[in-house]
């Protein structure tokens, strides 16, 4: 078995290539992977095991067309995380979100096309549904994304349906809630208030803290996007939830408490733009159909993560200080 992983240096796709080459799937065990990354500021190679001799890893970017086509022959599948998704970031500047999340989604799908790939999937985000008041998206919700990086990521998905449906090629997509977990980007709300508040900063908090946010361990998450590769249906959507709904005022109040600050480290800041009241899943067809299953409690997932970000300063202080430097070249 031959994988071929986008954006595998990035936060969800590194843990997916571990979990492959830890065999934590057994029905994948001993597969070879390769990781094709463009390592953008998010991306970083100390989140692979770089000597593990099952592992190529190419510097690329999924919107040239070439080394995918030097690449693509001979796998058995490709799983396509690869996407800018940081949602303020996209308010500021859509134009890199449309050219990764959209022409580099064409792009990849193309070159799937043309190397014949027998099997795709798509990873995706609830956000591409909007904001829902009361209740939970099923996959044959409308898609209302409000932010360029949702519209990007929506765009992206309706790219692989229709390569589906003109092509007959076997692709399915998933949908997932938000993720947590270690080797997360520090820019992302978990890992910065973490690592702001053990160095004694303070945290933004959005507005008054009220929207909702469905949390989902970046473990969990890789296993369903493995039972997705191993027994979705072509063409088919497959919801991911965590089953843990908190405000953002309730996140911050238990990372407060977990690194042993206090409510004044929290400072209010001017909402974002057009931001999303409350995303929930409904994912009973990933249940019912493929019998998957949640294994990472969040209120211990998330002390988990805290302890991890405590430990391990050598991976994400680099970071942070190279997204600060990026910053401040902006």
């Amino acid at each position: 078995m031959k994988i071929l992983v986008t954006g595998g240096a990035g936060f969800i796709g590194s843990h997916y290539v571990r979990s492959l080459l830890a065999d934590e799937y057994p029905a994948y065990r001993g597969a070879q992977v390769t990781v094709v990354d463009k390592l953008t500021y998010a991306g970083t190679t100390t989140s692979l095991p770089m000597v593990e001799p099952r592992l190529q890893f190419v510097r690329a970017d999924i919107c040239d067309a070439q080394p995918l086509l030097d690449l693509l022959p001979g796998h058995d599948a490709v799983v396509h995380f690869a996407a800018e998704s940081h949602v303020d970031r996209s308010i500021g500047d859509a134009a890199e979100f449309v050219r990764t999340n959209v022409q580099g989604t064409h792009n990849l799908l193309e070159c799937a096309r043309l190397t014949g790939i027998p099997r795709v999937v798509v990873v995706s985000t609830d956000e591409v549904y909007g904001s829902i008041a009361t209740g939970s998206w099923t996959e044959e919700s409308p898609l209302e994304p409000n932010s360029p990086y949702s519209a990007s990521k929506a765009s992206a998905d309706l790219i692989a349906r229709s390569y589906w449906r003109t092509h007959t090629m076997d692709i399915s997509i998933t949908r997932c809630s938000n993720n947590y977990g270690p080797n997360q980007f520090p820019e992302k709300v978990i890992p910065l208030f973490v690592s702001n508040l053990m160095d004694g900063k303070s945290v933004p908090l959005y507005g008054d803290g009220s929207n909702v946010r469905e949390w989902l361990h970046v473990d969990d998450h890789c296993r369903a996007i493995q039972a997705v590769l191993e027994g979705g249906r072509a063409g088919e959507i497959y919801n991911v939830g965590g089953g843990e709904s908190l405000t953002n005022r309730e996140l911050t109040e238990r990372l407060v408490a977990l690194c042993g600050a206090d409510w004044s480290a929290v400072r209010h800041v001017e909402d974002r733009k057009g931001h999303d009241l409350r995303y929930s899943v409904n994912d009973s067809k990933i249940r019912e159909e493929l019998g998957f299953r949640n294994h990472v409690a969040f209120e211990q997932g998330l002390a988990d993560v805290v302890r991890w970000y405590r430990g391990n300063r050598s991976w994400w202080e680099p970071l942070r200080r190279r997204e600060e430097a990026v910053l401040a070249r902006t």
